[in-house]
């Protein structure tokens, strides 16, 4: 069922829509709200987030159409809205349309060009959430691209860049939540997905800060590369950040009790760098691989509550740097020997 708000604070209209939709009204194709102007609208979307379209006049009292169209766009992005007025001059279309419409009718309406109208904008909210959907399943690239960008990404150039690879000195970073499987497997999706995202916002802070970037999202993991001068250190420093910042955060939020903690792998060397993945479904992944990134994976999956860890080689690096402690002797999974690693204090 499509769900379409209807803004004008002349009644005569719901009337006059009720009767010439009737017919869909009641095979339960669509669904209409009614709004009297932009704030009442406002209200209605926040009780009504299922809302697909928006039809609204400009000349209304409190809150007008092209104000409400600019409020639309800057909280409601994916909402679709065709202005239906009596102002059909080309200042307000222009307006309308600079400020997000999709379309504009003027008054007094013509139903079967509204009716056809309705019909080619929700086609295009259909085809955004399916996009949407198509995103979330990582089923396409990239969200957004132009003509010229479609045309390269279709040609042998574009299937040969991008495999291109290259050796690269860096460090990798793996931060695991500690236990939060266990929220997971017995709180509401929703707010295990925004307590999760709230502390990843932290994490990618403390990265961003150091000029890192995030690699990928691995669960409740973040992996993360560090490049440049001083990539070691500047990873450390970033990790160290992060440890305090979770440390710091509320025992709850979003009705979860959780006291979060991190473990925390670090490694560097060379590492391999590219796209990963398959050109010919255009699912690729800009990452890095190699011993080296195994590495910081397998230090991090040793690591115990708030522990930082990495290998004596990186250690010998940074000891004047940073306050480290050793640990010991560690067996690693595909290390044919014990590893000597240390935990950084501070």
């Amino acid at each position: 069922m499509v769900k379409i708000l209807v803004v004008d604070d002349e009644t005569d209209l719901e009337v006059l829509i009720k009767q010439k939709f009737r017919k869909k009204i009641r095979e339960q194709e669509y669904e209409f709200l009614f709004a009297i102007n932009g704030n009442h609208a406002l209200q209605q979307l926040a009780e009504n987030s299922d809302v697909d379209i928006v039809l609204s006049d400009i000349n209304m009292p409190e809150m007008d159409g092209l104000t409400l169209l600019s409020r639309l766009s800057e909280k409601h992005s994916l909402l679709k809205s065709i202005i239906i007025s009596a102002y059909g001059d080309m200042e307000n279309i222009r307006t309308a349309m600079n400020r997000g419409a999709f379309d504009f009718i003027t008054k007094p309406v013509n139903f079967e060009d509204l009716e056809l109208t309705m019909e080619k904008t929700i086609k295009h909210v259909d085809q955004i959430h399916e996009t949407l959907r198509a995103i979330k399943e990582n089923n396409i690239l990239k969200m957004y691209v132009d003509e010229t960008v479609l045309k390269f990404m279709g040609s042998r150039e574009y299937e040969s860049s991008i495999m291109v690879n290259e050796t690269v000195e860096a460090t990798v970073v793996f931060i695991d939540i500690c236990s939060f499987s266990a929220i997971s497997e017995k709180e509401a999706p929703d707010n295990v997905i925004k307590l999760l995202n709230s502390y990843f916002d932290v994490m990618v802070k403390e990265i961003i800060a150091q000029k890192g970037y995030v690699d990928k999202f691995i669960g409740d993991a973040i992996m993360a590369v560090f490049r440049g001068e001083f990539h070691l250190d500047r990873a450390i420093d970033a990790c160290l950040a992060t440890r305090k910042a979770i440390d710091e955060m509320p025992k709850t939020d979003n009705d979860i009790t959780f006291s979060p903690k991190v473990t925390i792998g670090i490694n560097s060397g060379q590492m391999i760098s590219g796209n990963m993945g398959s050109a010919a479904l255009r699912r690729l992944d800009y990452t890095v691989i190699g011993d080296e990134v195994n590495m910081a994976q397998r230090l991090q999956g040793v690591a115990k509550e708030g522990q930082i860890l990495i290998a004596e080689s990186n250690y010998e690096k940074i000891k004047e740097s940073f306050h480290c402690q050793k640990v010991g002797e560690v067996t690693l999974k595909n290390k044919e020997n014990p590893v000597v690693i240390y935990e950084v204090l501070s």
